[in-house]
């Protein structure tokens, strides 16, 4: 077996990386190596904070030296390196990046793409988007949106930049706008959905229930078609699957949706070329973490979905 020897590494701690704890530090600063490792040189005390031992749970503060120790580890054991960028899913997303600079980036999500990877997936965009900038030295998810929807993630590359935006998603002054394609005719009476939501740990499936947590949805009609609306939705609150499963307690699922759908009704939809959940992130305002100044970023929907749209206004006579 082969073994691979890592450098010792002595890092200083900077304000932006500091309040982070030392075990998610550790995990950054090593991340082709498995989780099990980290924790085992912390438990040893090899990792040493201005020449002292320290717990995992230990928070580091602006101007710590931390010792990271060499680690030698068998080379089949070390986790997938970072994705190469001529893989065509991993390059086609820099050219869905709609926003960039030195703290945040705004992605343009392809349905299809986790945000993460993990239970049997290779990677997602937040391993995509790191393997696309090597030399970003923090790169983190700000918020999720489902595998199968498309549209705005926001992506933190200051651990500060983080903790400034989701302050805002926790304080819900960040205004998110969806696009939703649902069954049937939506009432023009229904402005807000304010079911409570209760999701099994076991399934991940999201049901209405009235021990659930509290959860609301405004919603606005944009377009009627013969079977089907367009609605824009906005969440109120973050909950796991919530457009969707308002919608369908509404009793007009979105098109194409695995969980919640209505299969004849996805039948329908299949004659106008869709095969995808129709559900995209198309607007976000929030306030810049640098500045605070307001921002307001569009996503524009694929061709797939814009195609859908522009059937479906042929079937309406």
């Amino acid at each position: 077996m082969n073994e691979i020897r890592t450098q010792v590494q002595f890092v200083e701690i900077d304000e932006d990386m500091s309040g982070q704890r030392i075990d998610n530090f550790l995990r950054n600063q090593l991340k082709n190596i498995p989780k099990s490792m980290v924790y085992r040189i912390l438990r040893k005390g090899e990792v040493r904070v201005n020449k002292k031992r320290i717990k995992a749970e230990y928070k580091l503060q602006a101007g710590d030296l931390v010792r990271i120790p060499p680690v030698t580890i068998e080379e089949s054991a070390i986790e997938p390196k970072t994705l190469s960028t001529k893989l065509n899913k991993v390059a086609e997303l820099e050219d869905m990046i709609l926003y960039e600079d030195d703290h945040m980036l705004v992605l343009n999500k392809p349905s299809g793409t986790a945000v993460h990877g993990g239970s049997g997936l290779k990677f997602g965009a937040i391993e995509a988007l790191r393997a696309l900038r090597p030399q970003a030295r923090f790169l983190e998810l700000v918020h999720r949106i489902d595998r199968d929807t498309s549209g705005i993630l926001l992506v933190a590359k200051k651990r500060s930049a983080l903790r400034h935006l989701q302050a805002q998603f926790r304080a819900k002054t960040v205004q998110k706008y969806y696009f939703a394609l649902v069954m049937g005719q939506w009432p023009s009476s229904c402005k807000k959905v304010t079911a409570p939501l209760l999701k099994n740990e076991v399934n991940s499936i999201v049901r209405v229930n009235s021990q659930g947590k509290a959860s609301e949805t405004r919603f606005k009609i944009v377009e009627k078609f013969r079977e089907a609306t367009l609605v824009q939705a906005s969440p109120i609150t973050g909950r796991t699957h919530q457009i969707r499963v308002h919608s369908q307690y509404t009793g007009h699922p979105i098109a194409w949706d695995d969980r919640y759908g209505d299969r004849r009704f996805d039948a329908y939809m299949a004659k106008v070329g869709l095969d995808r959940l129709f559900l995209h992130a198309a607007n976000i305002k929030f306030q810049h973490p640098m500045n605070d100044q307001w921002m307001i970023i569009d996503a524009p929907m694929g061709d797939k979905l814009n195609k859908v749209l522009v059937d479906l206004r042929q079937l309406k006579h």
